[in-house]
């Protein structure tokens, strides 16, 4: 079963969340082979976290409530808030598996909250090149769609935003994010 987890970061915590950092990367190499999609969220400069993203591939509900709420941020006080709900791999990659690479143009979470009446799971749109990872986000029996979660590539966040289509959402929010997992050196 696919989760999305996606922890908010309290306001002044960004100094636990330094302080945490080491903890919560070897924490995350415990679920390496898990992982879907993972990174931060930042601020609209880029510069200072404001949440965490991990998509990841775990047996139930149980499992994925472990690792969100066991995850040593989480623990610390660093999360102000936890969304975890199910989600489907609409791409069926990882973003490792992403062709536009880690390093290049802004990227960005789009997460879309349906509207107050059930609605069918979009479908990924045709033109894929830019998604690193999207899906709909489901209840916990998988039976019901909630909304949809995407990691995009785009120039800006309005052109982000137009990866969910318009009308099916009662909000949506996008936010900058970047691949997470320790820097790669060398």
């Amino acid at each position: 079963m696919e989760f999305f987890c996606y922890h908010r970061d309290r306001p002044g915590s960004l100094a636990l969340r330094h302080e945490k950092l080491e903890e919560h990367w070897s924490y995350m190499d415990r679920y390496a082979k898990e992982m879907i999609a993972r990174g931060p969220t930042l601020t609209s400069d880029g510069d200072v976290p404001t949440g965490s993203v991990h998509i990841v591939d775990l047996p139930d509900s149980a499992a994925a409530r472990a690792f969100a709420f066991d995850e040593p941020n989480h623990q610390a006080g660093v999360y102000r808030d936890v969304l975890l709900l199910r989600w489907r791999n609409a791409l069926g990659r990882t973003m490792w598996d992403f062709p536009g690479g880690r390093d290049g143009g802004d990227r960005y979470l789009v997460l879309g909250l349906g509207t107050d009446q059930a609605a069918d799971a979009p479908t990924a749109p045709t033109d894929r090149d830019e998604l690193i990872a999207y899906g709909p986000l489901l209840s916990d029996d998988g039976a019901a769609w909630l909304g949809t979660a995407a990691l995009v590539r785009a120039p800006d966040p309005d052109t982000a935003r137009a990866a969910l289509s318009p009308g099916l959402y009662a909000d949506v929010e996008v936010h900058n994010w970047r691949f997470g997992g320790r820097p790669v050196t060398g």
